[in-house]
């Protein structure tokens, strides 16, 4: 079941971030977190808006999430987000980032003035990618060994989709 994240999946949530945290390249924290550290992030999430919070849900156990937040902090921006799916290590290869990311994608496609959706993707990424350009993410951009995590210097694609169904989408961008 794909529903609405609650501040009683925190914990969860935060799981499953830190396993990626302390274990993976594609994201470039590097310091796990704390449940009450999340909480900021967290808050930023609506039911209605350009900032969503999905999360699957199996049996009672959260076993991943997708969400969107600012792409960058300049106003401009706010007409675009970034997006981002995590799954328990357990749960991967079962259609569920999947499922989650187009949950999510159609959720902001009805959100008025949200225009795009990016995704960061450390390369090589290939289930990211294949991910992605499944459901319509075109490449955008490539930054080479832009981060370092783990004793090497990563590149990273950006991916980005149309969620305007038109070309120009609305120049007001979501409310304030």
């Amino acid at each position: 079941m794909i529903r609405e994240g609650r501040s009683k999946d925190l914990g969860a949530l935060t799981d499953i971030y830190n396993y990626y945290v302390a274990h993976e390249l594609c994201t470039f924290d590097t310091e796990v977190f704390e449940v009450s550290a999340r909480k900021a992030w967290f808050s930023r999430f609506a039911g209605r808006g350009p900032y969503r919070l999905f999360v699957v849900e199996e049996e009672g156990k959260v076993l991943g999430y997708a969400c969107s937040g600012p792409f960058r902090p300049k106003p401009a921006y706010r007409t675009s987000v970034e997006s981002s799916v995590y799954l328990d290590s357990r749960s991967r290869g079962r259609g569920l980032g999947k499922a989650l990311l187009e949950y999510l994608v159609k959720a902001l496609e009805e959100e008025p003035g949200v225009h795009r959706a990016y995704a960061g993707i450390v390369l090589p990424g290939k289930v990211s990618v294949r991910l992605h350009e499944s459901l319509g993410f075109v490449k955008a951009a490539h930054y080479h060994e832009v981060g370092f995590k783990f004793g090497t210097y990563l590149d990273v694609a950006w991916y980005e989709k149309d969620l305007s169904g038109k070309e120009g989408g609305s120049p007001e961008g979501p409310k304030e």
